[in-house]
């Protein structure tokens, strides 16, 4: 992961200047954050979640859509790895309001920033949920926003069953995920 400094604070403005070089860029307090491609075991555990997710929101108003994708939080521009908003609230570009729920899947070079200041950022943006995945010891934390603070509601690992009916019904098992 690659952090630019700058002597002012950078904008969306100056992140859409840059040029598309394959990595994911994000803004958060005014500073450029860059980083790599995930690996495999990342990808695989981002798409059984997505399928799971995608089936939950089935035949409701809601929409789960994959990095990249912008999400503009005030002066942040944050690309989570998954994200539930409902379908109406997406432009054609980006998603310019807090998702319902936002899920970061772990990799050893962003696991400071995603349990550390996006966690912040989200909690004050006012993502309903936060959910952290592991990939290498299949697990998912669950972190949900009451009184305006994270409070971890739920944390399953291997072949213990999530079941959650707020804000979606349902039922996951973080061994099924892992796509070995």
């Amino acid at each position: 992961m690659a952090v630019m400094v700058s002597t002012r604070m950078l904008t969306r403005d100056d992140l859409d200047a840059l040029p598309d070089d394959g990595l994911r860029h994000e803004l958060v307090d005014g500073t450029f954050v860059m980083t790599p491609a995930p690996g495999v075991p990342h990808q695989r555990f981002l798409l059984g979640l997505y399928r799971a997710l995608h089936l939950a929101v089935a035949e409701t108003d809601l929409e789960v859509l994959v990095a990249p994708l912008d999400v503009v939080l005030g002066p942040h521009v944050v690309e989570p790895d998954l994200i539930i908003a409902p379908r109406a609230a997406f432009s054609q570009r980006d998603l310019s309001t807090a998702p319902l729920l936002v899920v970061e899947v772990r990799s050893p070079s962003t696991a400071w920033l995603d349990e550390g200041r996006k966690r912040s950022l989200y909690e004050e943006s006012g993502v309903t949920q936060y959910w952290l995945a592991d990939p290498v010891k299949p697990s998912l934390t669950v972190l949900t926003l009451v009184d305006g603070r994270y409070e971890q509601t739920a944390l399953v690992q291997g072949e213990e069953v999530l079941t959650l009916h707020s804000p979606l019904h349902i039922t996951v098992r973080p061994s099924d995920l892992a796509g070995d």
